[in-house]
């Protein structure tokens, strides 16, 4: 299977991948979210090619992630949509495994404070049903509408179960 082809699976992290899976996206995200908008912003912030970050943005444009709105005539500000805002635990979740496994000893980079108690957060999955805390041990992978539909459209993605069961 080629790259360009990996959007088209029925599995949610393969097209979730085809959006952001590299390492300059998810860059480009880290710093809009902390409020960078501007082409030359993003440039200087990230010392990335202007090649490379004008295909990046083009790309999240173009899957709905951002959406350009000019602020001069040809000069544009790349504002997160609510798919793009949709994104914002994805980078937590990361930011949380960089801090916990890769900090050198040496601690958070950053830290986050909750708005609306005021205090120092850490990100943390939790079930939607329950509020409890979630772990790759506490969740078993079933099948689901999108998986089904994909089988009865001949699609050669072997069942969830499958794939769960390799994992462990």
């Amino acid at each position: 299977m080629k790259w360009d082809d990996v959007g088209s699976q029925a599995c949610s992290v393969a097209r979730t991948m085809a959006v952001i899976g590299d390492r300059w996206t998810m860059l480009v995200l880290r710093n809009a979210f902390m409020g960078t908008r501007r082409f030359d912003h993003f440039q200087l912030q990230l010392s990335v090619t202007r090649h490379v970050l004008a295909d990046r943005l083009k790309r999240l444009v173009d899957a709905g992630v951002f959406r350009k709105e000019a602020y001069q005539p040809n000069r544009y500000e790349y504002r997160l949509t609510e798919m793009g805002l949709g994104l914002y635990p994805v980078l937590l979740a990361i930011t949380g495994w960089g801090d916990t496994w890769l900090d050198e000893g040496r601690g958070a980079p950053l830290i986050f404070q909750h708005k609306g108690c005021g205090q120092t957060m850490t990100p943390k999955m939790v079930c939607s049903e329950c509020g409890e805390s979630v772990t790759a041990r506490d969740v078993i992978p079933m099948a689901g509408p999108g998986l089904q539909a994909s089988r009865s459209a001949g699609s050669a993605n072997p069942p969830a179960e499958k794939r769960a069961s390799d994992a462990s």
